[in-house]
């Protein structure tokens, strides 16, 4: 440990179990010596980061639907009667139906597209909203996406569209906030073993090729995410905001596969 976060407070909203990423993000800011708050939604995934947020020294978690005003006005009281600061807030919160996940995006529903924007987008116009006042110069939000929101992906489908929308939110709020001394940043990981990952169509065949054909020939891992984080929480990161930060192993960077792959 360095203390590079030494008495800050960090809100990690997004962490399904120990495999996912917002939890890499999580445990790494935690190694750092900031101190975490967790959001869970609903009781099976509550009984799920109990036990992770204890293992960092956390008892702090709020039940919270990103979709609820009165569900998401509560938890930021919350917040607020007992730490009354935020300092980083990972927003790792993204949602469509995984029966869109397959097949041609032509035939994207409308409802879910408008619940794939909504949760997967808007969610962090409105989680920002709240943690405004709760954060001062030097803050932090961080976010993240994914390649399919620039490069058609297979199966992606309207999560692309979702995120393309995002990474234009992130930049809008850099600039919205950052007279307010607050940066806002993007971490764009590859392909990742998680539940949210298995939800896309061909996920395993997808995570082989990327790792077959990365420049480092590797997909990225949860530490590698986890201190690209704390990187862009601590002083460090004082400069850098309205980025989209890729951690793939280089595999943006390709116009085509490896020879031996083509």
């Amino acid at each position: 440990m360095t203390d590079l976060l030494s008495g800050k407070r960090a809100l990690v909203m997004g962490v399904a179990n120990d495999r996912s990423i917002a939890w890499g993000i999580a445990r790494a800011l935690a190694a750092e010596g900031a101190e975490l708050a967790f959001t869970y939604q609903g009781e099976a995934f509550g009984k799920r980061v109990e036990p992770l947020a204890a293992s960092v020294g956390s008892d702090l978690l709020v039940d919270v639907d990103v979709t609820d005003d009165a569900s998401l006005d509560a938890a930021f009281a919350t917040l607020a009667e007992r730490w009354g600061r935020i300092d980083i807030l990972v927003h790792a919160i993204a949602f469509s139906n995984k029966d869109e996940l397959t097949g041609r995006f032509v035939n994207t529903s409308r409802a879910n597209f408008k619940q794939s924007l909504d949760i997967s987008c808007y969610s962090l116009i409105e989680v920002a909203r709240r943690a405004l006042p709760l954060m001062g110069p030097g803050s932090t939000i961080l976010t993240l996406t994914y390649g399919g929101s620039n490069r058609v992906t297979p199966f992606y489908n309207v999560m692309g569209v979702a995120k393309a929308a995002l990474e234009s939110t992130v930049r809008y709020l850099a600039n919205d906030l950052g007279p307010d001394g607050i940066r806002v940043n993007a971490i764009s990981p590859g392909p990742m073993k998680t539940l949210a990952g298995a939800a896309i169509g061909g996920a395993r065949k997808t995570y082989r090729h990327t790792e077959a054909n990365a420049p480092l020939r590797a997909n990225a891992t949860l530490e590698a995410i986890g201190g690209t984080a704390v990187w862009l929480a601590s002083d460090w990161g004082a400069c850098t905001t309205g980025e989209v930060v890729t951690v793939d192993g280089g595999y943006h960077v390709l116009g085509m596969p490896q020879p031996d792959n083509i």
